[in-house]
């Protein structure tokens, strides 16, 4: 169906309705954070903190929805945390929750019956029990140990039923009770690495330059007498780009690259006749190969180079990367 101008106009328009509503939604909550809510949002940051085993996140329907997300958000960043749903709770599920655990409770109403059933059981296992609610008097308030206030004043559906600010502002509370717990844990860019080794910061976290360096054979080297020749031959079958100097001990005394060939082919060197001695770049940049695989890409951005060599303690070569070689570990 063909949407006349005037219909597009007010579909930005319920758009943007909705956007505001939400918006004043959050701006609302944060306001509330001023007063009492606030102080029972640090009493909930102070359970969770002497939690001695995890935080059990619960709610149903589109509350458990966003629970899974906020228990997700709350594992990766040092807060161990996992979803139960009610309804399976109901049947056995329940005995994923232990003594030492805590109980975060989600449900807009407070009424939800899979949940609110559950409460008595919850109580008796004697976990502390944290109620994020738009309705502090609902049965899950009372019960609750501590309750935290995601009340909104309408919702974004224009029948004010769907859930929409109210489950934007349980979203909001849940990453803000993430980061408070965060922050005061200590928790750093090298813990959410270990926790997502599987992504781009993991891999930048985690990877060492020794897990993805060239080594042994592969690293192009010659001697300072060495001939132009030779040099050419080591790079060439080597492809590094480039081809390292190093003395008897194999302490790395110069570099030569494939910029240095054109450099001096510009400049008209007679190349026939020369040492590696004698064009290399005398002590160029170094890096230890017992760092991480990110130092060897910010030294090549800060000095704008492409091909690092790696040496040992004592200074002996015992690697090289390039460019390729980091984007390909996905470094990078």
């Amino acid at each position: 169906m063909q949407v006349p101008e005037e219909g597009r106009i007010g579909i930005v328009a319920l758009a943007t309705q909705a956007l505001d509503i939400e918006a004043k939604a959050l701006l609302d909550l944060k306001a509330r954070l001023d007063g009492p809510s606030g102080q029972a949002f640090a009493q909930a940051v102070r359970v969770v903190l002497a939690c001695q085993g995890r935080l059990v996140v619960m709610g149903m329907g589109k509350s458990g929805h966003v629970g899974r997300k906020i228990a997700a958000t709350l594992a990766s960043t040092g807060t161990p945390a996992m979803f139960v749903h009610p309804a399976e709770a109901h049947h056995g599920d329940l005995g994923m929750v232990t003594p030492g655990d805590v109980v975060l409770a989600i449900s807009n109403s407070g009424e939800s019956e899979e949940l609110t059933a559950l409460l008595p059981v919850l109580k008796r296992l004697g976990v502390p029990l944290l109620a994020m609610t738009g309705r502090a008097e609902s049965a899950l308030g009372r019960y609750a140990d501590v309750v935290l206030d995601s009340a909104v004043a309408q919702e974004a559906c224009p029948l004010n039923l769907a859930p929409t600010a109210s489950t934007t502002t349980q979203m909001a509370l849940g990453d803000a009770l993430a980061v408070a717990l965060l922050e005061l844990r200590g928790f750093k860019a090298e813990d959410f690495a270990r926790s997502h080794p599987g992504g781009s910061l993991g891999r930048k976290l985690l990877t060492h330059l020794k897990d993805v360096m060239r080594s042994g054979d592969a690293v192009p080297r010659v001697g300072p007498q060495a001939g132009f020749g030779e040099l050419m031959g080591e790079m060439s079958a080597k492809g590094l780009g480039a081809a390292a100097v190093v003395d008897d001990a194999g302490r790395v005394l110069g570099v030569f690259t494939d910029g240095d060939l054109r450099r001096k082919i510009e400049a008209g060197v007679d190349l026939r006749a020369v040492q590696a001695g004698e064009v290399m770049t005398a002590g160029p940049r170094t890096i230890r190969d017992d760092v991480l695989a990110a130092e060897a890409v910010s030294l090549m951005e800060t000095y704008r180079i492409n091909v690092l060599l790696v040496v040992d303690a004592n200074g002996a070569l015992v690697g090289a990367v390039n460019t390729n070689d980091l984007m390909r570990a996905k470094v990078i």
